[in-house]
């Protein structure tokens, strides 16, 4: 997984996600906010339970739909112990199980979607618990490529309801495919034209327009809005959980989990990206803010699913609203947290939006796709596109296409891998997964164990001038290279001098035209890499020697602190010292 770069003074923050704006800036804001993300949370079950033919969970599935939103974004905000990242993360219901929650609606109802949502969610926590390890193995090759295949699983759902009209409407009429274009092309223009801020609106003014181009059609149903209360519960009551346990839950796990680690990479990135527009000043990456984030989006599905509704995530959009707006206070998130909760107890609200015609949410929901399936190119293309990533993305792809269209040897598959291999998403991630693996067992290299003593120094020394030899560098490289891995290695010395000291696991690997040495270590709670940060503060040039050289010596230094570990990377390369 790969992360941006760090920034400098961020001088449009107006306010920092520690301030505290006033009430009623902050009561403005998240009502803006609340509008935003309200649709997505709506509309998504609306979607997902009329492509599965099951109205009768519909009111059900939105109210505890806005009610865990609600709470996960008052947990992301306001973490409680390691669960919640401290910033203003919103989270709503997932588009991007669009396609699994669809096929598990309609051959088991609400209490067999919850089933899957309890059980995938376990999977978040035990991503979040192991993120130092998982972090390269599920990469964005892979999550990339899961996204692409998702967006071409969801597609076929989006052509039906484009091509859906209400009862009394000539299905042959142009009616149907204008109102289509309308919403479509609404978003698209406001998308492309619209100011940078206005472009977050596209989705709901795109949805307006369909909607008012509908209506002298004949194409709307006011009948849910007349009908819906304007302060009260659901009709239905809770679903329950389907605990059978059958061929229909573990067909559907599978895909399940793999929608879920790859709503867990959006998590990770979106953790990751508000901790750069969050601060006046950002410094290092904390990775265990990403797990806290983690550890609340799996308690926000855990909910969904003991509460019968659809998957929820961390919204995207949570970036451009801290950045747009200037405004990253968790004060704003909070706020939003408990208005959505709110709106589930008033029914008109939600209701206004199962007026929408089919062709209209078809519209959004081809948007939606189309963004999706660029997100999934975004994501193989970081960090560039070379031989081995191609090769994993292409070959993943088509045969995820392949498996779920049937031609790659449907007669000879066992029938027990059918439930997984005929979902493209599940097949494609899978292979993707497996080759991942491969390609980093190859490149991992040796790696050596050194005992937390200067006496170990003389063993790493012999271990870069392996990986000197292997790269094929000079002398002078090559002592450059053993003295930015001696310093690194004194300073994590240092850092245990204080505490029960634990061995340090070292490997030296070449990436590129450079040679990357990588510590493992115990968690500690200082970051070297804000500590070289911060150095030119300190005029006494005789304090901090070593991480004054070694600043000098290394082209860059990470240092990735998780719950249970720390990770310090050492890039070196061959150019001339200045």
């Amino acid at each position: 997984m790969s992360e941006p770069e760090g920034s400098t003074s961020n001088s449009r923050l107006r306010y920092a996600v520690d301030e505290t704006p006033s009430v009623p800036l902050t009561l403005g804001l998240s009502l803006q906010v609340v509008i935003l993300v309200l649709t997505g949370i709506v509309l998504i079950p609306i979607i997902i339970l009329n492509a599965a033919n099951y109205p009768e969970g519909l009111e059900w599935a939105v109210f505890s739909a806005l009610i865990v939103s609600g709470l996960a974004t008052i947990l992301q905000a306001r973490p409680a112990g390691p669960i919640g990242a401290g910033y203003p993360l919103y989270m709503g219901t997932s588009g991007a199980f669009i396609g699994v929650s669809t096929v598990a609606v309609a051959v088991g109802g609400l209490s067999l979607l919850g089933t899957l949502v309890v059980a995938s969610s376990l999977v978040q926590f035990l991503f979040s618990a192991r993120l130092s390890f998982f972090r390269r193995l599920i990469t964005p090759t892979v999550g990339g490529t899961v996204v692409m295949l998702l967006a071409v699983n969801v597609f076929p759902i989006t052509t039906d309801l484009l091509a859906g009209v209400p009862a009394g409407v000539d299905p042959g009429a142009a009616s149907g495919p204008l109102v289509a274009f309308a919403a479509f092309a609404a978003i698209t223009l406001v998308s492309l034209f619209a100011r940078r801020a206005s472009r977050l609106w596209a989705p709901l003014i795109g949805i307006i327009v369909g909607t008012a181009v509908a209506a002298p059609a004949g194409m709307l149903n006011p009948t849910p809005v007349i009908d819906a209360a304007w302060f009260g519960f659901p009709g239905t009551g809770w679903p329950g959980l389907d605990l059978s346990f059958d061929a229909r839950f573990f067909g559907a796990l599978v895909p399940f989990v793999i929608v879920t680690v790859i709503g867990a990479i959006e998590t990770y990135g979106d953790a990751v990206t508000i901790q750069r527009v969050s601060h006046r000043n950002p410094g290092p990456l904390d990775f265990k803010v990403v797990q806290r984030a983690l550890n609340a989006d799996g308690v926000g599905n855990l909910l969904s699913g003991l509460a019968g509704t659809v998957p929820n995530t961390t919204y995207s959009s949570s970036i451009p609203i801290a950045d747009l707006t200037g405004v990253a206070s968790r004060r704003v998130a909070l706020y939003t947290g408990v208005i959505i909760v709110l709106t589930a107890f008033v029914p008109k609200l939600p209701a206004l939006l199962q007026v929408v015609p089919d062709p209209v949410v078809g519209a959004y929901a081809f948007i939606f796709v189309t963004l999706l399936f660029r997100q999934g190119v975004r994501m193989v293309t970081t960090g560039g596109f070379g031989y081995e990533k191609g090769l994993i993305v292409c070959v993943s792809f088509w045969m995820g296409l392949g498996f779920q269209s049937g031609v790659l040897f449907p007669d000879h598959l066992p029938e027990w891998s059918r439930g997984v291999l005929d979902n493209g998403m599940a097949a494609g991630g899978i292979v993707a997964m497996v080759l991942t693996l491969l390609v980093s067992i190859r490149q991992r290299g040796h790696r050596d164990i050194l005992e937390p003593s200067v006496r170990s120094i003389s063993k790493l020394r012999v271990a870069l001038d392996r990986a000197s030899a292997r790269a094929g560098w000079d002398e002078t490289a090559t002592n450059r290279l053993q003295l930015a891995g001696e310093e690194a290695f004194l300073y994590l010395l240092e850092r245990q001098s204080g505490s029960v000291p634990h061995p340090i696991r070292v490997a030296a690997r070449p990436v590129d035209d450079v040679l990357q040495i990588e510590f493992v270590s115990g968690p500690d709670d200082a970051n070297l890499e804000d500590h070289l940060s911060r150095l030119d503060e300190d005029h006494e040039v005789l304090r901090d020697v070593g991480p004054r050289i070694l600043r000098h010596v290394s082209k860059e230094v990470r240092h990735e602190q998780f719950y249970d570990l720390d990770v310090l990377t050492v890039t070196v390369d061959t150019r001339p010292l200045a």
